[in-house]
């Protein structure tokens, strides 16, 4: 009698994996966005519909962090063991820095006489944690030093200049989701000024994609051979004709009247952006070492928790759902619109 084959659920968890940490970038990515745009807004009377606009949804945003990361510890727990070190510094600033920006939200609205520190303090923790995450995303793409099953290279490796692009890069691409969102949300002369900061934005997106772009081949040579040999570059030369595609378009829009494109273009960078990400470093989880299937738990472990995972993301999605449903419009000026 043949034996059955166990189910390969290795491609599940990263699906999971992969929806789960671009939903976080994607929402938490605008209100971060939002928040750094906040501390540069040019005038004091717009910053109150400013918080608004992201007030009834900021804050549940942080569930996918937590769901991304604790789905790396159960599913893939080698690439865990080995990630958490090499970026233990950057995680942690983020952590303290989303920390005080969730304290400094709150107490903006229950401290007045203390109004302006709190409101650097949301501003500026906004712009650490984005900071944070894109030297992560760096540290991630240009790999670590590994021995065996350990993390063996320096408690600074994260700091490098390539992490330090991303970084960069990552504060323009929340910069560009947050100004979008602004143009959804709000209108008159706030709307014109997001109008403009997504124009500036998004010039340092394309800048920073096309660096990143000639900078990571330069990483490793199979990333380069994957991009450039033939007729891989024939297949894959969609993905960079897309993203032009999309940044000219959002350009084009933001001097209309559209105000739904630039945020959803936007977010189509994002997923193209990812997209060249996945393409250069699969199959790997721990760039350049191991693979999905090597860093990944034994499959009753995996099964066991894909159990409660499958069961806990459609709740999730439709309590957000819901929320953005019930709040959407325009936010006005007055606190009771």
């Amino acid at each position: 009698m043949t034996a059955v084959p166990p189910l390969d659920l290795v491609p599940v968890w990263t699906v999971l994996l992969a929806f789960t940490v671009t939903y976080y970038v994607l929402f938490d990515g605008f209100d971060l966005g939002v928040g750094m745009l906040y501390g540069v807004a040019p005038r004091a009377a717009w910053r109150p519909v400013i918080m608004r606009s992201i007030l009834p949804v900021w804050d549940g945003n942080e569930t996918w962090l937590v769901l991304g990361g604790l789905g790396l510890l159960a599913a893939f727990p080698l690439a865990f063991a080995i990630i958490i070190p090499a970026v233990y510094f950057p995680i942690i600033i983020m952590l303290l820095a989303l920390v005080f920006r969730g304290v400094a939200f709150e107490f903006r609205f229950k401290n007045p006489v203390a109004q302006r520190f709190w409101d650097c303090g949301f501003s500026l923790g906004s712009a650490i944690a984005t900071l944070a995450q894109g030297v992560v995303l760096g540290t991630f793409i240009q790999g670590f030093h590994v021995n065996g099953r350990q993390f063996v290279g320096s408690s600074l490796d994260w700091a490098s200049p390539f992490s330090a692009l991303t970084a960069v890069s990552l504060v323009f691409g929340y910069g560009l989701l947050g100004a979008g969102w602004l143009i959804v949300k709000t209108g008159g002369e706030l709307q014109t000024w997001s109008r403009r900061a997504a124009r500036v934005c998004l010039v340092g997106v394309v800048l920073a994609i096309a660096a990143v772009s000639i900078w990571t081949p330069l990483l490793d040579g199979r990333i380069a051979h994957r991009w450039f040999s033939l007729p891989n570059l024939l297949w894959l030369l969609p993905i960079p004709v897309a993203t032009a595609v999309v940044s000219i378009s959002i350009w084009w829009t933001l001097g209309r009247d559209s105000e739904f494109w630039p945020f959803l273009g936007a977010v189509l960078l994002f997923l193209l952006s990812f997209l060249g990400i996945a393409i250069s470093l699969w199959p790997f989880i721990v760039p350049y070492h191991y693979t999905l299937w090597e860093a990944a738990a034994d499959e009753s472990t995996q099964a066991f928790l894909l159990i409660g995972t499958l069961l806990l993301i459609p709740i999730i999605l439709g309590y957000t759902a819901w929320s953005y449903w019930v709040f959407r419009g325009k936010v006005r000026a007055d606190p009771a619109g």
